[in-house]
C-alpha cells in the first residue's frame, strides 16, 4: 500500500513539472513574437560629383641634349704648330685665332709666285707689241701667215702664263692665311688635342679641338609610334584639339627632377622610325644663356599634346579593379541607389584618372565607403572634403599628364 501511494505522488510531481515547463515555453514564445529584429542602418558613403572640364594634356618623354652647332677644327695646310692661342674651356668668337702654324715656307711660296708673276707680266708687253706689228704687215703681204700665227701663239702663251702665276699667287696667299687657324663659329671650345711644336697635317682625321655652340641648345626626345598613333586617333575623333603655336611649347625637367626655367619650342618630328626602338625623334630648341644645359645631358621633355575640352577626371581612390583587372567605379543615382560602372581610362593626371568612357558629367562617384556597399542597395550620401578632390598641381588646365 505504501509503494502504491509513493508511485502516485511521483506521477503527480511529474505532471506538475510538465505543466510548469509548458507555461515557461509559452511565455518565451510570446516574448519572441513581441520583439522584432531591428532593421540594419543605411550605410553612408562620401561622393564626388564629376564634371567636364578643359585639360591641357602633356607627355613626358626622355631625351638628351645636343649642341646647336659643332665645329671640329682641323688644319688645312701641313706644318709645325708654333703656338696655341686659346684657353681650353673658354668662350671664343668667330674669327678668333686658335693656332698658329709656322708661316715661313708659305710666305716664301707667296714671294716666289709674286716674282714669277712680275716676270711674266714684264715679258707680255713686248710680245703683244710684236704680234700687233705682224698683224699689220700681214695685211700688206710683207710677212707670211705662218709668221703671224707664231707671234699670235706666243702672245696667247704669254697671257696664259700671266694668268697662271696670278692663280699661283692667290693659292699661296690662301695657304699663308691657313697658317692662322681661326674659329669658324662662336661657342665654347674644348680641350686641345695637340701642343706647341706638334706636326699638323692638312685635313687630318684627328681634330685639333672642337667648338660647340650651346646657346641655344637642342633637345632630342624619342616618342614611340604607339603613342604617336594614339595621339592621331584622339585628334581625328575630336577628343583632343591643338591650338596654334601652343602645341609647339615644350618644358624641360632636369635629371635631378628640377624644372628648367626657360620654355622651348618644338622644331620638327622625324619621318623615319628607328627599327631598333620603334620610335621617332622629336627635336626641340631651348635658350641656354647661363649654360645650365650641356651637350649629352639626360633630360625629360614635357611636350604639349593638346587640349581636351570635355575631359572627365575621376579621383583614383574612387576607381578599383574587378577580378578581370578591368577598372570599375560605384556611383549613386538620383534615387540614392548604388550602381556599378566599367570605365575606360587613358592616363593618370596627378591623383586623378582621365576617363574616356563610363562616366558622365554630373554623376556622383563614391570615393569613400565602397567596401561596405554593393550595387543595388540604397545609401546615404555625405559630402567629400573638396580639398582632396582637386587634382594635384593646381588648375585642371595645364595639368601635366604622365602617359601610362
Amino acid at each position: 500500500m505504501r509503494l502504491k501511494k509513493n508511485g502516485t505522488k511521483f506521477l503527480d510531481w511529474m505532471m506538475a513539472a510538465a505543466v510548469l515547463a509548458g507555461f515557461i515555453l509559452q511565455a518565451g514564445c510570446e516574448d519572441g513574437h513581441s520583439q522584432q529584429p531591428a532593421a540594419p542602418p543605411v550605410p553612408e558613403v562620401a561622393v564626388v560629383t564629376v564634371s567636364t572640364q578643359a585639360v591641357l594634356l602633356t607627355t613626358e618623354l626622355p631625351g638628351r641634349t645636343s649642341a646647336y652647332r659643332i665645329a671640329e677644327i682641323r688644319p688645312q695646310v701641313s706644318g709645325l704648330i708654333q703656338k696655341r692661342l686659346f684657353t681650353e674651356g673658354a668662350e671664343v668668337k668667330a674669327g678668333d685665332v686658335l693656332y698658329q702654324i709656322d708661316p715661313a715656307p708659305f710666305q716664301a711660296a707667296l714671294d716666289n709666285a709674286n716674282a714669277s708673276l712680275a716676270k711674266a707680266e714684264a715679258n707680255l708687253p713686248a710680245i703683244r707689241s710684236k704680234a700687233d706689228r705682224y698683224r699689220k704687215l700681214m695685211a700688206s703681204n710683207a710677212v707670211s701667215q705662218q709668221d703671224y700665227d707664231e707671234r699670235a701663239a706666243a702672245l696667247g702663251q704669254a697671257e696664259a702664263e700671266v694668268d697662271y702665276w696670278k692663280a699661283s699667287v692667290k693659292t699661296a696667299r690662301i695657304n699663308l692665311g691657313y697658317t692662322r687657324i681661326v674659329a669658324p663659329i662662336s661657342g665654347r671650345i674644348g680641350r686641345s688635342n695637340v701642343t706647341d711644336g706638334a706636326l699638323a697635317t692638312a685635313y687630318q682625321p684627328q681634330e685639333l679641338t672642337t667648338i660647340q655652340q650651346i646657346d641655344p641648345i637642342y633637345v632630342d626626345v624619342a616618342q614611340s609610334t604607339t603613342e604617336l598613333q594614339r595621339l592621331k586617333r584622339s585628334l581625328d575623333a575630336g577628343r583632343l584639339k591643338q591650338s596654334g603655336e601652343d602645341r609647339k611649347k615644350v618644358n624641360l625637367i632636369l635629371q635631378d627632377g628640377t624644372p628648367y626655367p626657360l620654355e622651348g619650342a618644338l622644331q620638327f618630328r622625324d619621318v623615319t622610325v628607328d627599327p631598333t626602338t620603334g620610335s621617332v625623334i622629336l627635336r626641340a630648341i631651348f635658350p641656354n644663356p647661363k649654360s645650365v644645359l650641356l651637350p649629352g645631358m639626360f633630360v625629360r621633355a614635357v611636350v604639349q599634346e593638346g587640349i581636351a575640352d570635355k575631359a572627365i577626371l575621376a579621383p583614383q581612390q574612387g576607381v578599383s579593379r574587378n577580378p578581370k583587372g578591368e577598372p570599375i567605379a560605384l556611383i549613386v543615382d538620383e534615387n540614392g541607389t548604388v550602381q556599378q560602372r566599367r570605365l575606360t581610362l587613358e592616363r593618370a593626371i596627378g591623383d586623378h584618372w582621365l576617363v574616356t568612357s563610363g562616366l558622365s558629367g554630373g554623376e556622383r562617384l563614391i570615393v569613400e565607403g565602397m567596401l561596405k556597399v554593393r550595387p543595388g542597395i540604397t545609401v546615404k550620401v555625405v559630402p567629400f572634403e573638396s580639398g582632396k578632390a582637386e587634382p594635384k598641381g593646381g588648375q585642371p588646365t595645364g595639368t601635366r599628364a604622365e602617359t601610362k
